[in-house]
Order: C-alpha cells, then sequence, then structure tokens
C-alpha cells in the first residue's frame, strides 16, 4: 500500500511519492522561482523554463544574447538538485521577425536561414550542454485543421518540411547526450494523433535523433476522453520513442465555455477536477515503462498562462496547489492511493 502523510504540506513531496514512476516537473519563470520557491524544492524534481529558454528572449537581436534570466533558471534547479529541461529551439510562435528577413529587408533565404537556426541552437544547446538533460527541439508544426498535414510558418515557407529534421541533427551534434523531443498539444486528439506519428515516423525511418515525444496535455474536466489519451500514449510509445507529459494543467472550463465572473471554482469544478486527475494519474501510471517525466505548466493555482486565456480577465484554477501553495482535494487523489 502507497501512501502519504496527510498534513497541509503534502509530505514528503509528490516527486518522492513518484519516484518509482516518473520525474514530476513544473514549469517555472523568474518570479515564480522566488514566490514557488518552497513549494517547488518540496514537490518537483524537474523544472521547464516557461518562456525564457525561447528564441525571443535568447536572440532578441541577431548575435544579441541574453542568457541572464534562462542561467538564474538553470541555476535554481541545480541548487535543488532537480533536472532542467530545455523549451523550445523551433517554434512558429515567439521567434524575433529578423530571424525570417534578409539584410534587405525581405524575405531571408533558405541558406540564410538555415545558417541562422543552426547558429541558434548550436550556441543555445551548447551553452546548458550537461545542464539541460532535455530539450523540446520542435515544437507545434503540426496543423489542427484534419486535411493539412503541417502547419504554415516561415520556416515552413522557406526552408521546406526538412526543417524539422534538420533542427534535431543541430542540436544533437550540439549535445549527443540530450533526449531531444517534439511536442505538441492536441496530441490526444485522433486526427492530429496520427498526423504526428505519420511525421514522427517518417523522423526514424530517416534516422533523424528525435527521442522523445512531448505530449503537452492541456486537458480540460471533460476531454480528451481516457481512452484518446492511452491511444496517444500507444501509438507514440510504438515508435520506440520515450513518451513525456510536457504541459499538464486541467482547466476548469471547457475551451468553449466562455463564463466570467467566479471569483473561485465551484463545488462542482473542484470534485470533478479531483476525479479528473485520479483518472489521468491512474492511466500514466499504467504507463511507467514508456512514460519517463510529467511535467505540470506551472506548479500552483497562483500563476497560470490560463488566467486571460483564452477568456480575458477570466481566472482557472488548473493545478493540484491552490493560491497559498497548499494541497487541493486533487493533490491527495493523485498523491495517496493504493499499489
Amino acid at each position: 500500500m502507497g501512501t502519504v502523510e496527510r498534513n497541509e504540506t503534502g509530505a514528503a513531496g509528490l516527486a518522492a511519492r513518484y519516484q518509482d514512476y516518473f520525474d514530476i516537473g513544473a514549469a517555472v519563470n523568474l518570479t515564480t522561482i522566488k514566490s514557488q520557491r518552497d513549494l517547488l524544492a518540496q514537490h518537483y524534481n524537474s523544472i521547464t523554463a516557461e518562456n525564457d529558454m525561447k528564441f525571443e528572449r535568447l536572440q532578441p537581436e541577431e548575435g544579441h544574447y541574453t542568457f541572464e534570466a534562462a542561467d538564474r533558471i538553470a541555476a535554481f534547479a541545480e541548487e535543488h538538485g532537480m533536472k532542467l529541461r530545455g523549451h523550445t529551439l523551433v517554434w512558429h510562435n515567439q521567434t524575433p521577425e529578423w530571424v525570417f528577413k534578409g539584410k534587405d529587408g525581405q524575405t531571408a533565404g533558405r541558406e540564410l536561414l538555415l545558417s541562422r537556426m543552426k547558429f541558434h541552437i548550436d550556441r543555445v544547446v551548447g551553452r546548458y550542454k550537461g545542464r539541460a538533460y532535455a530539450w523540446d527541439v520542435v515544437n507545434e508544426v503540426i496543423e489542427d485543421k484534419s486535411d493539412i498535414w503541417l502547419r504554415s510558418s516561415p520556416w515552413l515557407d522557406i526552408l521546406g518540411e526538412d526543417f524539422i529534421a534538420e533542427a534535431f541533427r543541430c542540436a544533437h551534434e550540439a549535445d549527443p547526450e540530450a533526449v531531444l523531443f517534439y511536442n505538441d498539444y492536441n496530441e490526444s486528439d485522433p486526427v492530429k494523433r496520427d498526423k504526428i506519428i505519420r511525421l514522427l515516423r517518417s523522423l526514424k525511418e530517416k534516422d533523424v535523433p528525435v527521442h522523445g515525444m512531448g505530449m503537452q496535455g492541456h486537458w480540460n474536466l471533460n476531454g480528451p476522453s481516457l481512452e484518446e489519451i492511452r491511444a496517444a500514449i500507444e501509438g507514440y510509445a510504438s515508435l520506440g520513442l520515450q513518451v513525456q507529459i510536457t504541459e499538464l494543467d486541467i482547466s476548469v472550463f471547457d475551451f468553449e465555455d466562455r463564463r466570467t465572473g467566479l471569483v473561485r471554482p465551484t463545488a462542482e469544478m473542484e470534485e470533478k477536477q479531483s476525479e479528473r486527475y485520479d483518472a489521468v494519474f491512474r492511466l500514466l501510471r499504467e504507463y511507467k515503462d514508456v512514460i519517463t517525466a510529467v511535467t505540470f505548466w506551472g506548479a500552483a493555482d497562483d500563476y497560470t498562462w490560463l488566467n486571460d486565456f483564452p477568456v480575458r480577465g477570466r481566472k482557472n484554477w488548473p493545478f493540484v496547489f491552490d493560491e497559498k501553495h497548499e494541497p487541493k482535494s486533487s493533490f491527495w487523489r493523485i498523491a495517496d492511493w493504493e499499489e
């Protein structure tokens, strides 16, 4: 039987509870490594920089690198004996416009953009070599629309689809020991799942060094179904890849729900969230042989990117710790179970 002492802090911690299953991570920023410092140290053994390792933060102008924030997050991980995930190298979003422009202000040519991508990856991955054990190399290139495969972006428009393989090869050259992930959302939707599998299979067939699939896990109380999550895990694992849940949060609102005005979740929301976390983690524990980490996209309800998204001015409560960093009922459902 596995039990956790029930006190106000959740006893030894969530990561300790899951030491025989998978790492427990949280996304952080420069504010939360201070405001949530004790909570992070107690319950998480892995962290991901929410934004501070993205292209626009690290190289806002060509050749001008700003590593200070990322370095502080890496130092926080080292100070607390945590693993560090790098996020993210190539993405259609949060990439400065200059990356895709030539010296004349026109669209950059293929060779120029490819050289910029390779230089950036080499510089960033090389800086955190031996510190970041994993990288989300390519982020969200699959189109949500069912009749389109790859998302339109300057990367694709200028370089063609082989930019994906080139990014992984470059990251592997920069740090041959790093575990390299493809990362995406709506990853359990059957149509998008199959397109992601198509992409990953094609990379594997070309001997591209992709080692893992990052299932973001931006889920809600009603979807995706457990059957869809299970099928996705099994589909990605069937390619010989390790699987991580990289950005987990369980919104108390469905995406289409545009309600505003709640100052706290209803009792029904809290109970449904507890049941949902319980069911999801029961499923994830079944796949401990292929799942190597579960990372929440935040640590507690005092900070989440879901505040103001997709409805401006609305708060959300997606985690297992509340605004005061105290365990919610959902925490006990995932921390206290019988083996």
